[in-house]
């Protein structure tokens, strides 16, 4: 099993225009959903994304976290124009 860090330092690598861990991305275990919740912020703008344990998984075997990188899409396009 992995923990909260190892887990954002996965999607950092997998999306290293996120941020860093701690500052632009936290994440932290629901244990009561059995699911990671995903804190991103940039700027003004945030988003919080609940990761269920299959996507974690993959994310951590080293595939693309799909459902997370959805969501990040969709944050990048509400930011229009700004920088990631």
């Amino acid at each position: 099993m992995f923990n909260a860090n190892e887990l954002c330092n996965k999607i950092t690598s997998l999306h290293p225009e996120l941020g860093a861990c701690g500052i632009d991305i936290t994440v932290t275990k629901d244990d009561k959903e059995n699911r990671w919740l995903v804190h991103l912020n940039k700027g003004e703008h945030s988003l919080n994304h609940f990761l269920e344990m299959p996507d974690a998984d993959h994310c951590m075997e080293g595939q693309q976290c799909l459902s997370l990188g959805l969501e990040i899409a969709q944050l990048q396009k509400n930011i229009k124009g700004e920088q990631f």
